[in-house]
């Protein structure tokens, strides 16, 4: 990235295939999104779906059947704008592009869902250390036996993001993410992961493992991911996912998102 990029040039760079993988630490001012698209019949039901998982799934921006212009992103276009696409068939990982032009219908209908890179600015503003920054990898990710609650053919585990974070500093975290409901928010478990069936932090199911120190304490947040498990539940006809780790770069800046404590 170079000092006078902004989202919109970084996008232009996504869409020529001059930039491929993850977006983690670009642009940290700038709130990015995983991506949910289906067809319009199967949306009607993922919709519902998000609205009873807000934690997991919390939809920032639903674009009109065929649409491909984000209103956070003027200009964009999320058929190309996209590092890395997932696509599925029937529930299965048919293949993977960095280009979804050729496949696009006129009925198909995109979700943006926020992510946790919009807390992370606010811990790092707090000098609350990220590892996953530090060590520059994706954050690791885990499916977990918590439920979501189902709708229509949409159901499945939760997936969670692990930060490990300073023993001392976990209260602190805790507070600061809680003032972005509309972003995973607060955290919904902290230490103990065998208590959700995380058997082993060195192998996360998405993302990379990262390490944890002595003091540190592994803390889980909701994860965007978690549609993607639902999807393959679901085992919809035909579906569309990001790469995790490599978003969709909008133009709206994190603040927009902060719920002041009351």
């Amino acid at each position: 990235m170079t000092m006078n990029e902004t989202p919109a040039t970084l996008r232009s760079r996504i869409r020529t295939e001059s930039f491929k993988g993850t977006t983690a630490g670009l642009h940290p001012d700038f709130i990015q999104t995983n991506l949910v698209i289906l067809p319009e019949e199967e949306a009607n039901a993922f919709r519902d779906f998000a609205k009873k998982n807000p934690v997991s799934c919390p939809v920032l921006e639903e674009f009109t059947p065929g649409e491909t212009e984000s209103t956070l992103a003027p200009g964009s276009d999320i058929r190309t704008d996209v590092p890395a696409y997932r696509v599925y068939r029937f529930g299965e990982l048919a293949e993977k592009r960095t280009d979804i032009q050729e496949i696009w219908q006129d009925d198909f209908v995109t979700f943006l869902i926020g992510c946790s890179f919009t807390f992370e600015h606010a811990l790092m503003q707090k000098e609350i250390p990220l590892r996953h920054v530090a060590e520059e990898k994706t954050v690791p990710m885990f499916v977990t036996s918590l439920e979501t609650t189902p709708s229509g053919p949409f159901c499945g585990p939760v997936v969670v993001s692990m930060r490990p974070i300073p023993a001392h500093l976990v209260e602190q975290a805790q507070t600061i993410t809680a003032q972005f409901p509309s972003v995973h928010g607060a955290p919904i478990h902290i230490g103990a992961p065998e208590e959700i069936a995380i058997a082993d932090l060195s192998q996360p199911d998405y993302g990379e493992a990262v390490t944890v120190n002595d003091g540190e304490v592994p803390v889980f947040w909701g994860c965007g991911v978690t549609p993607q498990q639902a999807i393959l539940r679901a085992a919809c006809p035909f579906a569309i996912t990001h790469e995790p780790g490599a978003m969709f770069v909008t133009d709206s800046r994190h603040e927009k998102y902060r719920e002041q404590a009351k």
